[in-house]
């Protein structure tokens, strides 16, 4: 587990991350796919999860004070998304120090964007535990200080309720939505849509009408945006 070149890997993520761990076991757990074996990273994802939350949102919070809540959830989302964190752990090389199973190995999970994730995830419960809490938002704060500070606020007000919902679920590591057509009725410019969204797990579906497929479509996830930003809110 910690050969010579390992423990180069994990001399040189720490460095990135401006954390030296107290107790370098926390941060091979953090490292340790289920694929390698049965004590993984799994628990510690699901605390950094949290921790990354709320950490992004306080950046945010602090970056943007003029900014709403309805603006701030989709920046958000668009900042702690699978793609994002897998970049982040691209470029601070967590892939190299991962410890993965022989069939993840060969099929390349070292650059697999939701191994990378969870990882990254479970770094950060690692540091907090490994210290407190106050130590894991440094390391957020700087990892993420940069990308807050030259994200486009306007054009992600640009982006319509289907991408926002579908990025916020994402964010949260929940299934994507499933649009229905309910029913059609008229035709030529009299023609409505009634249409319905699924959100799967989660047991709410939202229902819109419209004169066209999209629209309707895209007042059903405004409805489910609402819906899903207050049950988010009763699960912190």
């Amino acid at each position: 587990m910690n050969s010579p070149q390992r423990q180069q890997y994990l001399v040189h993520l720490q460095k990135k991350l401006n954390y030296s761990f107290k107790n370098i076991e926390l941060l091979n757990t953090a490292l340790t796919h289920r694929s390698f074996q049965a004590a993984n990273n799994e628990r510690l994802e699901f605390i950094g999860d949290g921790i990354l939350d709320y950490v992004v949102a306080k950046m945010l919070f602090d970056e943007f004070p003029t900014l709403p809540e309805g603006r701030l959830s989709p920046l958000r989302a668009q900042l702690v998304r699978e793609s994002s964190l897998a970049e982040i752990a691209n470029e601070i090389q967590v892939g190299p120090a991962l410890l993965l199973g022989i069939g993840e190995r060969k099929s390349g999970g070292h650059n697999r964007p939701s191994i990378l994730a969870d990882a990254l995830e479970a770094i950060f419960a690692a540091v907090s535990l490994d210290s407190d809490f106050q130590a894991a938002e440094r390391v957020i704060q700087h990892l993420f200080e940069q990308r807050i500070k030259n994200i486009d606020i306007s054009q992600n007000t640009e982006k319509d309720s289907k991408t926002q919902l579908q990025e916020l679920l994402q964010a949260h590591h929940l299934a994507l939505p499933k649009y229905r057509i309910e029913k059609k009725t008229g035709d030529g410019n009299n023609v409505e849509f009634d249409v319905s969204c699924d959100l799967g797990e989660l047991g709410h579906i939202t229902y819109a009408k419209g004169g066209s497929r999209r629209a309707a479509e895209k007042e059903c996830a405004k409805q489910a945006l609402l819906w899903l930003d207050n049950y988010l809110k009763t699960r912190r």
